[in-house]
């Protein structure tokens, strides 16, 4: 199915393209402008586990809690889009409207964390879309996951473009007291313009900044995630994003140069046509330059660094940007040794 909705405002892409899956598929052509915006739809995802974990080398955790698949931020480039083709739907508008929903993700993390073979690390929130977009507000499921790692003190990272965690700073501060939580909130450009293209409905960047400076000010430790960098459109904004982050109060950086899986490639490049035609064939260059002349590289230790002079720029900006701004290169190491397993935790009744 390739569906292209010509003219929408505030979604990442115009497009709803084929699943890549599918065998057979359907094209429409006859979209208008007065044909209504596609409406939101939340389903349950009846799914029976709620920790996920990878083997792979380029990611700083091995377990991850994703409350939601799908995401209502609609980032045009977000590397999690493609996981959407997995459940019957598309990498394209589907992936900002059809957003599935764990109701029960608290409830299934306190019972994987009591099971006698969990052995504590970091889990991460959420690894794939974002646990804090617009729905969150609502059903607060991060945050009954964090009030879970709290119960359990099991330590935890959050990844997030929306000042919405300021909200859990409660949580955030008695997990902080047994070293036990590391925020990062993404800045991918701090061009009010650009974002709402790129981000449509993620928090604007001076929000972002105003939650890094919330949280720092109750002594969490929060950093900045310069991700994704694109070159030849945001990479410029590099020392500009990590000064302006370390103002606000951000203790460590980090930075992803751009990955296009799978079909978001075509999508990005749709992108670019309709709002940068004129950069469009120098991002494109630079990015087959960085990924081996593709419009990714899938390759365990070179997928999320790339390769090339362009890499090597984009490497030596980030260094230089952190050390001008006084940020340190690697997160905090956080505590396992206070978990509370369900041993532990019977054992306290008595005592």
């Amino acid at each position: 199915m390739t569906e292209v909705r010509h003219g929408l405002r505030g979604w990442g892409t115009e497009e709803n393209p084929r699943n890549r899956f599918e065998k057979l598929s359907y094209e429409r052509k006859d979209w208008n402008d007065d044909d209504p915006a596609p409406a939101t739809l939340f389903l349950k995802d009846a799914t029976r586990s709620i920790i996920s974990s990878n083997d792979s080398p380029d990611v700083a955790f091995d377990a991850s809690v994703n409350p939601y698949r799908g995401c209502e931020h609609g980032c045009v480039c977000c590397f999690a889009r493609p996981n959407h083709e997995q459940l019957d739907f598309s990498a394209g508008l589907d992936f900002e409207t059809r957003i599935l929903i764990k109701q029960d993700a608290p409830e299934l993390l306190r019972r994987e964390l009591s099971l006698p073979k969990w052995r504590p690390e970091v889990i991460a929130l959420s690894g794939a879309t974002d646990p804090y977009q617009p729905i969150e507000r609502r059903l607060e499921l991060t945050r009954r996951c964090l009030a879970v790692l709290a119960e359990f003190r099991n330590p935890g990272v959050i990844i997030t473009k929306n000042d919405l965690v300021r909200r859990d700073v409660d949580l955030l501060t008695e997990m902080t007291s047994w070293n036990g939580i590391v925020v990062f909130v993404s800045v991918t450009t701090l061009d009010l313009a650009l974002a709402q293209k790129l981000e449509p409905r993620a928090a604007q960047p001076k929000r972002r900044l105003a939650a890094i400076e919330t949280l720092s000010g109750a002594g969490i430790p929060v950093g900045v995630l310069v991700a994704p960098t694109i070159s030849g459109l945001t990479d410029h904004e590099m020392p500009s994003i990590l000064e302006a982050s370390a103002k606000a109060g951000a203790r460590f950086a980090g930075y992803i140069p751009l990955r296009l899986p799978h079909g978001v490639g075509r999508l990005f490049e749709s992108w670019l046509e309709t709002h940068f035609p004129d950069r469009k064939d120098k991002v494109l260059h630079r990015i087959h330059s960085m990924r081996g002349g593709r419009m990714n590289d899938p390759n365990f230790n070179s997928r999320m660094r790339g390769q090339g002079p362009f890499v090597w720029q984009m490497r030596d900006l980030f260094d230089l940007g952190c050390r001008r701004a006084g940020l340190d290169r690697s997160k905090p190491h956080l505590s396992t040794e206070h978990f509370l397993g369900n041993v532990d935790k019977q054992q306290s009744l008595f005592v």
